[in-house]
């Protein structure tokens, strides 16, 4: 039986399915290698050579593909129909070569197709080919580009700007989005205008509104009407005068719909509509795509295969009526570069079939099912036939005009399946309704209405307009975009707040960075060329390496020159760079950055451990004097000063809190020549510190607090608050890194647990070492169909996983818990429980066998990949 290859467990199934009982199908469970993190991994000196590692996850799947070729010399590699598809295939050969699985004599084929139905699936098999290698190397160029850029980038950022986390090729130019629109939204100042509806009746009472258009026989722009006083003028103008109808002009229109999904039009509209995430998006589409409902989900391609063209107006011919399918059908122009992404658009695979016939049980996959079914039939649809309507108002010495439009929907065509969705509200005066009027008529004047307005800032962008950015300025591919925004949220570079992406501290001092010292790198015209470039690979019309070489050269070089750049010069740098945006001009002219609180020192940007940054004076620690990175005024006011805020008196001393740097503090005495460490303490989040008190502060001073000798060795045992919050200590001091720490369950515990209990938690913290702790469970999915039991998904200590009886299977990266099935959940206890049956066969066995082979492979040494 030929031995099948696809990426993961559930598309094997579905497949195997079709193919039955003659071929085995196996999955591989993603890439099967990847390079090392470590130097040289990609070595520019030797034409780029790369060194790759099969995972140490893999190793079981690809022995498994292994064993199954042993008993069939015949593979048919058949995953995803993309660069990356190609790329996981040509892993898999290559792999299977070095070990010697694949012989001369093995037959090797590729087969693609574009969504896993039956009639797809045996056609395919009936279409084989060798692996695209201008694909591969389109890959290969990018991963070994994403290598040399962060491999080289990030220790520079890690060296020149503390709490700098890692940089990317396309991340960053990603990120540099972000925190343009953020520094927009602040440099914004809003202006003020003003508009004038009228409430006007007909003759036979029929009320209508309308807006003022035509001001003392000027028309009027948007900002002509600058204030009140103005407004007011143009209304006694409008009341003074009598108004009639001068002209009425009805134009038919049509609505074209909009064309199928491709991955970042999905991305958006699942944004828009639903709240999710690109990477939600993504993982929802796979299991669809795999469970055959859909066609293939990473695709640039918006044209759709002739016979699901016909099957769409057959299906909206069957739904809705003949009225309801144009003419001819509809064709939609690719808007892929080159034949790398080109595939069809994402549509069902049986036109036929809604949400409810499929019987879809995860809500986020009937969601997102409904919304592709209903976007294509809606593409191959009648356009709606709209009467657009305008009405113009005027006086008759042409001082005063008014206009009213509205509009009246005749058919409603596609609009009724499916309209698109919009990034931001949009107020449509056109969508109204207006009554039948004749030129010449008279019309009454109801109410006469100023209205105030100002100027919005730009919307921050959600996760649907990043993405459409993104593809509009040629940055990135489909493939991507799911994971360049989730991995700078997960750097801590921005964050995600109702919906809408916000840059974090460090991700502003990362972009100010790259921006002075790798301006080209994270220029968007740059990053366009390179996905130029690699399409280009891809297409078959450019060498990899030379693409390589070109980019390698300078970008050595940018890296060579920051070698003697010191801290202090590039933190003044970036003080120079957002200077604008720091220190804005004040309105009486005086200098920005002077400080505020002493009147000598000079304000600047400093960083923090935690990554972030603040604003502080240069007198520190004379001045303490700080505020929030960003323009003055952003920040939060506090009632407590940059002197800090006395609480009162203890034995002599004063006592302070302070809001420093890294959070509220408080302080007993001040800071001198003879004292310039006085005790402090951080106040916990639990307590806001603009409501603190002394008997709270004196608390808080007085810690560490002794419990007492640990009664069976003597050694102390010490109650205090930390990093992670309150804990106790069993060590000879608390500053001693040995011993044994204990979580309490509150901060009061700190104050008042006895020596019983505390004896009673660090017991218990010593028994549990050695072992897990009690995982916490994310979701339950219910009690396994044929076995009993429940099935939980639960947050491990490296990822998710699913928990049956005694079996934990890991989820694959992209599946997220949330979107994860029932179904799928058994699948892959399934393929667990099958390999732990594996590892229960004798070790005897195991042993002989290596000592047979020990001397083969001393031989092999210095042939065989030690990536293996």
């Amino acid at each position: 039986m030929p031995v099948v290859v696809v990426e993961s467990p559930a598309k094997a199934k579905t497949i195997n399915k079709y193919l039955g009982s003659d071929y085995t199908v196996l999955a591989s469970y993603g890439h099967v290698r990847d390079l090392p993190p470590k130097d040289g991994s990609v070595d520019p000196e030797h034409e780029f050579d790369m060194k790759w590692e099969v995972a140490s996850d893999s190793k079981k799947h690809v022995k498994a593909i292994a064993d199954a070729l042993a008993q069939d010399n015949a593979l048919i590699l058949a995953t995803d129909p993309d660069r990356e598809g190609e790329a996981i295939s040509w892993h898999l050969q290559e792999a299977l070569t070095k070990r010697r699985s694949i012989k001369k004599d093995t037959a090797v084929s590729r087969v693609t197709f574009n969504a896993i139905t039956k009639d797809a699936v045996t056609q395919a098999m009936k279409q084989p080919r060798q692996v695209d290698m201008p694909l591969v190397e389109a890959y290969l160029a990018r991963r070994a580009l994403d290598y040399l850029v962060g491999f080289n980038l990030s220790p520079v950022l890690w060296r020149k700007l503390p709490g700098a986390k890692s940089a990317g090729r396309v991340q960053s130019v990603c990120l540099r989005l972000i925190v343009e629109r953020e520094m927009e939204i602040e440099a914004f100042r809003p202006r003020e205008y003003w508009s004038v509806k009228v409430l006007l009746a007909t003759p036979r009472g029929q009320e209508f509104e309308a807006r003022l258009t035509i001001l003392a026989g000027k028309k009027l722009d948007k900002f002509d009407i600058e204030n009140e006083t103005q407004a007011e003028l143009a209304v006694q103008a409008i009341n003074s005068r009598d108004l009639d109808i001068t002209s009425v002009e009805a134009k038919p229109a049509n609505r074209n719909p909009s064309a199928p999904f491709m991955t970042s039009t999905l991305q958006q509209e699942a944004s828009r509509k639903f709240g999710m995430g690109a990477r939600q998006t993504m993982s929802v589409a796979q299991r669809l795509y795999e469970a055959g409902h859909i066609t293939y989900m990473r695709t640039d391609g918006i044209d759709m295969a002739p016979e699901a063209v016909h099957a769409a107006r057959d299906a909206i011919r069957d739904r809705y009526g003949a009225d309801y399918v144009p003419d001819s059908p509809r064709m939609y122009k690719n808007k892929a570069k080159n034949a790398q992404e080109a595939h069809e658009c994402i549509r069902p695979t049986d036109m036929t079939r809604d949400a409810a016939a499929l019987r879809l049980t995860d809500a986020d996959q009937r969601k997102l099912y409904d919304l592709i079914w209903k976007r294509t039939l809606a593409c191959q649809m009648a356009a709606a036939r709209l009467e657009r309507t305008t009405v113009d108002i005027g006086s008759k010495d042409g001082q005063v005009e008014l206009r009213a439009t509205g509009q009246v929907l005749l058919f409603d065509g596609f609009l009724r399946v499916y309209e698109e969705g919009r990034d931001d509200a949009v107020v449509d005066d056109d969508d109204k309704r207006l009554p039948q009027v004749a030129v010449g008529e008279r019309t009454d004047k109801r109410s006469v209405t100023p209205e105030q307005h100002f100027t919005q800032p730009p919307p921050r962008y959600t996760e649907a307009t990043l993405v459409k950015r993104m593809e509009e300025l040629g940055i990135g591919r489909p493939s991507t975009y799911a994971s360049i925004v989730t991995t700078i949220q997960d750097r801590g570079y921005v964050r995600k707040d109702k919906n809408r992406l916000i840059p974090e501290d460090k991700g502003r001092l990362v972009i100010a960075f790259l921006q002075n010292y790798f301006r080209k790198y994270v220029g968007y015209d740059f990053t366009a060329g390179l996905e130029d470039e690699l399409d280009q690979v891809s297409a078959g019309e450019t060498d990899y390496k030379a693409v390589l070489n070109r980019f390698w050269r300078d970008f050595s070089a940018a890296i060579a020159e920051t070698s003697e750049l010191r801290i202090t010069d590039v933190l003044e740098k970036i003080n120079e760079v957002l200077e604008p945006h720091l220190f804005p001009p004040t309105e009486d002219g005086s200098d920005p950055r002077l400080c505020p609180n002493c009147g000598a020192g000079r304000l600047s940007m400093r960083t923090a451990r935690s990554g972030g940054a603040f604003i502080g004076c240069s007198n520190y620690p004379d001045c303490r004097y700080t505020r929030a990175f960003g323009p003055p005024g952003t920040e939060e006011e506090s009632s407590i000063p940059p002197e800090g805020k006395l609480l009162g008196e203890d034995a002599g001393d004063e006592i302070r809190v302070f809001k420093g740097r890294f959070g509220p503090y408080v302080q007993r005495g001040a800071v001198t020549e003879e004292n310039k460490k006085p005790p402090r303490q951080s106040v916990p989040k639990e307590w806001p510190p603009e409501e603190l008190e002394l008997d709270r502060a004196l608390m808080l001073l007085s810690l560490p607090r002794e419990i007492g000798p640990h009664p069976e060795d003597g050694v102390m045992v010490w109650a205090n608050i930390g990093r992670y919050g309150p804990y106790l200590k069993h060590a000879e001091s608390t500053s001693n890194r040995g011993g044994t720490n204990a979580n309490l369950e509150s901060l009061d515990e700190v104050f008042t647990v006895g020596m019983n209990r505390a004896v009673q938690l660090l017991a218990e913290k010593v028994a549990s070492r050695g072992r897990r702790g009690v995982a916490k469970t994310l979701r339950s999915l219910g009690d396994h169909p044929d076995e009993g039991g429940p099935i939980d998904i639960m947050e491990g200590k490296y990822g998710p996983y699913v928990k049956w009886d005694k079996i934990n299977a890991t989820l694959p990266k992209d599946v997220e818990p949330e979107a994860l099935t029932l179904e799928q959940a058994i699948e892959l206890i399934a393929a667990k429980a099958a390999t732990k049956g594996k590892r229960k066969k004798p070790a005897a066995k195991t042993k002989k066998a290596t000592a047979k082979k020990s001397t083969a492979k001393k031989k092999a040494a210095s042939s065989e990949s030690s990536a293996e």
